[in-house]
């Protein structure tokens, strides 16, 4: 059975004042169920809980405080799980609720252990909702968006698709709403500068996510070997069309091969305590030649670390190349950056001479 991460956001949801719109989240049960009656597994990544809260508590508007958002978000959460109980029901598929933070992910432990989770929901045909856990998390520990979340799920459960649902038909040259010259574009094999530049802001008042964050998360996802769909689904059919590739959107492919659990922690789900700046030959051999980093090749070193630690790597434009575990103390790594694999030896006792070895080294650059 293939396996496909929806990601739906507040304003597919929820009215445009807030409140949760029961109609729509019966027609997304409704793809969703059609999905899987179809032979697909099925995991929903929903935002809405803050949205569909915070007109039950009474404030006018979202809130913008962190224990408003977080108040809205207990009440909200309850609400959502009960209309998508409610809508899948009608269709006779059971839904679980799993809310996660970033914390959940940043242990490896942790991740394995909501994996094993969704592996036995899903052999019994039941629908895992996720949602970040905002009641209790905080800004160091949230993810920036739940487009994040949807695209660090789809790597952790190794995915064959992630669709994110939006209320633009995909991605285009410029605001289309704005701009009436702006065109569609229907593939993109290589997110760019020139891609993310395209992105424009917040497309409404009770979601969060614009566009760039769509885009940031298909980045992710498709350096961990999951194409993405990005784009509308509004009448029937619609979300089975953007799985099988005639979707309203833009499709983001990927030749790579799907990431190993804990790569998929170093690159995207580790807090980095500091960064190793390289020079040209470097770059160059962590980049294309698939070499670990040596001490010869580092230039400066930034922030405080111990062996174990993940860091990041700077190339000499001051770009980020990748991530890695570090071997190294911070301050040993100053004293024999730029010198020989025989001089390094001779000056500090480490375990292992790479600074970065291969196998603990991603690419995060395109």
């Amino acid at each position: 059975m293939t396996r496909i991460v929806v990601k739906i956001g507040s304003s597919s949801l929820t009215s445009a004042e807030g409140g949760l719109t029961r109609s729509k989240v019966r027609f997304f049960a409704d793809e969703i169920a059609a999905l899987q009656k179809s032979g697909h597994q099925v995991l929903l990544v929903t935002s809405g809980a803050v949205a569909a809260g915070f007109t039950t508590i009474g404030y006018a508007k979202r809130p913008k405080l962190l224990h408003e958002k977080q108040a809205s978000a207990a009440v909200g959460q309850a609400l959502l799980m009960q209309a998508y109980n409610e809508a899948f029901q009608e269709s006779g598929i059971a839904v679980a609720q799993i809310l996660l933070t970033r914390t959940d992910f940043s242990s490896r432990q942790r991740g394995h252990n909501a994996l094993m989770t969704i592996e036995e929901l899903l052999a019994h045909g039941i629908v895992p909702v996720i949602n970040e856990n905002d009641t209790v998390s905080v800004a160091e520990l949230k993810f920036s968006e739940n487009d994040t979340l949807s695209a660090l799920v789809a790597n952790l459960v190794k995915a064959r698709q992630l669709a994110i649902i939006t209320d633009m038909d995909g991605l285009y040259t410029g605001d289309p709403r704005k701009t009436p010259s702006a065109v569609r574009i229907p593939q993109v094999d290589q997110i760019t500068q020139e891609i993310l530049e395209y992105a424009g802001g917040a497309g409404s008042s009770v979601g969060t996510g614009g566009m760039r964050s769509k885009l940031d998360a298909a980045r992710i996802a498709t350096r961990g070997g999951v194409p993405v769909f990005i784009g509308q689904v509004t009448e029937p059919g619609d979300l089975t069309a953007a799985v099988q590739g005639t979707g309203k959107g833009t499709y983001f492919t990927t030749s790579l091969n799907k990431l190993p659990i804990k790569k998929q922690w170093v690159g995207f789900l580790s807090v980095p305590h500091g960064s190793v700046l390289v020079d040209a030959g470097a770059e160059k051999a962590l980049f294309a030649g698939g070499k670990s980093l040596l001490p010869a090749g580092v230039t400066g070193v930034k922030g405080d670390f111990h062996p174990g630690d993940v860091v990041e790597v700077i190339n000499p434009e001051g770009g980020v190349i990748g991530r890695g575990v570090v071997n190294y103390e911070s301050w040993q790594l100053k004293a024999v950056a730029g010198l020989s694999t025989e001089e390094v030896q001779k000056r500090v006792d480490v375990a292992r001479i790479e600074v970065i070895h291969r196998d603990e080294w991603i690419t995060l650059s395109e």
